[in-house]
């Protein structure tokens, strides 16, 4: 899980950033980012809706991997920024790790998020 100070608190930030972000997208996951130099760190939030499952373990594992791959990129960040992460597949709960990890750094270099020059990461699987 992120910490505390990478999330948002309150609904006031993430419908903001509905109104005001950018957006790329893949089969199964959007991004929704917005510069914010105000913050000295990103600010992260990950959507999961009842439509992709009714079940919320498989809704809740979805999120937990969600917000691990990001943290994982967390060093590579070029500037401080608010990121929306929504996803649209519940196979995302069940995904290899390395092939959830792969598409949310696409997704990152796609947004022009993440240094491109940067090398390999360690992939990590969240605590159940």
């Amino acid at each position: 899980m992120i910490s505390r100070t990478n999330r948002f608190h309150g609904r006031a930030g993430i419908q903001r950033l509905y109104k005001t972000s950018q957006m790329v997208r893949s089969a199964s996951l959007c991004l929704r980012f917005a510069p914010n130099p105000r913050r000295i760190r990103y600010r992260l939030a990950v959507v999961v809706s009842k439509k992709v499952s009714k079940s919320a373990v498989t809704r809740n594992r979805i999120r937990r991997r969600l917000y691990e791959q990001v943290r994982s990129f967390s060093d590579e960040f070029t500037s401080p920024s608010d990121l929306l992460l929504v996803a649209y597949d519940d196979a995302l709960a069940d995904v290899p790790v390395e092939q959830l990890a792969e598409e949310v750094k696409k997704l990152l270099l796609k947004a022009k998020l993440l240094k491109a020059n940067e090398g390999r990461h360690a992939i990590v699987e969240p605590k159940e």
